[in-house]
């Protein structure tokens, strides 16, 4: 008996990373499944998309059963009218990881005002003593698979973590809020910030003037999440009055960062090219090889995407 088919719609490149390690887990997971970059629509029964493949009809796979996405985000394609099979979002452990790293990495750096030290051009023997952990609130909008694992190890170190979500959370050690009052509270209270919510209509621009406003004076920005919650203009203000002390900044709404966008020349606003949290092949190959197994033995998918909520 022949398994089903499952395409590998993504950048040709990406193919050589993720060949070795899916065929692993397939075979780990029982699954005699073929792995095909290239196949008659008609015959796939599953697809591994990202939409850096260019792969957006999904009308003639009639016998497609499901969408696995590569990417945390599904923002670029939840919205596809012509894609009417269940979706499944990426929740990889590597991933996961990667994020946590990257955001108690910043977190610790403006904590601890290390750019002082790295930045100096000269002898400047004064000492500064930072505050304890404790004594800086921190504010995590998003409370997702990345946000709550992100929420968590902050307040393990032992800073005073708040998190906000559209509907209500409860996440021991952390104050949870929702609602737009919620999310008043969070921002009015958070030294530092950490946008991790997805793109949806109601997240774009969601760090705008009134809400930039409403952070202590000094505060910190930090986006790993999507380039479309933040007003650009509106947080370059805030930088040149001095309302936000910086801003390090993961995603933007046009990738690659345009050469001549004023984020890279801003002393104030530190780039990184969207390497927070990348999808490791290795660990997540394996959450691919879970996800068809269920889905062939008829049972939910999990980290299914909700087509009304947008991810």
């Amino acid at each position: 008996m022949t398994g089903p088919t499952l395409l590998f719609a993504a950048r040709a490149e990406a193919w050589e990373a993720w060949e070795a390690p899916l065929a692993e887990a397939l075979a780990d997971a029982g699954l005699a499944a073929r792995l095909r970059t290239e196949a008659a629509p008609e015959t796939v029964d599953y697809i591994l998309h990202a939409p850096s493949g260019g792969l957006a009809d999904f009308t003639p796979y009639t016998r497609l059963k499901a969408v696995f996405s590569l990417w945390a985000g599904v923002e670029d394609v939840v919205g596809n009218p012509t894609l009417r099979v269940p979706l499944a979002r990426m929740v990889d452990p590597g991933l996961r990881q990667g994020m946590v790293e990257w955001v108690t990495g910043h977190v610790l750096r403006h904590h601890l005002g290390i750019d002082t030290d790295i930045r100096r051009t000269g002898p400047d023997w004064r000492p500064r003593v930072p505050p304890l952990a404790h004594e800086r609130r921190v504010g995590v909008l998003g409370l997702g698979e990345l946000g709550s694992a992100c929420a968590r190890a902050l307040a393990g170190i032992g800073f005073d973590v708040a998190g906000w979500s559209r509907s209500p959370k409860d996440l021991p050690g952390i104050t949870t809020h929702h609602g737009d009052a919620g999310l008043d509270a969070v921002l009015a209270r958070s030294g530092i910030v950490v946008l991790l919510l997805p793109r949806t209509p109601g997240t774009e621009g969601i760090l705008n003037p009134r809400t930039i406003a409403l952070l202590p004076r000094g505060a910190i920005v930090l986006n790993p999440g999507r380039g479309a919650l933040v007003d650009d203009a509106a947080l370059l203000a805030a930088l040149d009055s001095g309302h936000v002390a910086h801003a390090t900044l993961d995603t933007f709404r046009v990738e690659p960062l345009p050469a001549d966008h004023p984020f890279w020349a801003h002393p104030s606003v530190t780039v990184t090219p969207h390497i927070a949290a990348a999808t490791r092949p290795a660990t997540a190959a394996r959450v691919v090889a879970a996800n068809l197994a269920r889905a062939e033995a008829g049972q939910p998918l999990l980290h299914l995407v909700d087509r009304t909520a947008g991810y």
